[in-house]
């Protein structure tokens, strides 16, 4: 987010969503907070996913499949993930 977020209670999000879905699509991004701690965060959608992030991904199916012997099978790695 290159602009500084501006915070807002969780009620007040509930009672003013219309207005601060407006001030979204204008480019403003709010922290919503309960209780003083964050929960959430309204920011504006981006209509291209970040290349940066994709990549990010792109290379840690890069290093586990590194690590992975022989032929992939899908289900045995879910399985062993739920194992650890």
């Amino acid at each position: 987010m290159a602009s500084r977020s501006i915070q807002v209670g969780a009620f007040q999000a509930k009672t003013r969503l219309p207005e601060l879905l407006r001030e979204v699509e204008r480019g403003k991004s709010f922290v919503i907070l309960r209780r003083g701690r964050t929960v959430a965060r309204l920011v504006p959608a981006s209509d291209r996913p970040d290349s940066a992030d994709f990549k990010r991904l792109l290379d840690s199916f890069r290093q586990i499949r590194r690590r992975v012997r022989g032929p992939v099978v899908v289900r045995r790695l879910i399985e062993e993930g739920r194992r650890r």
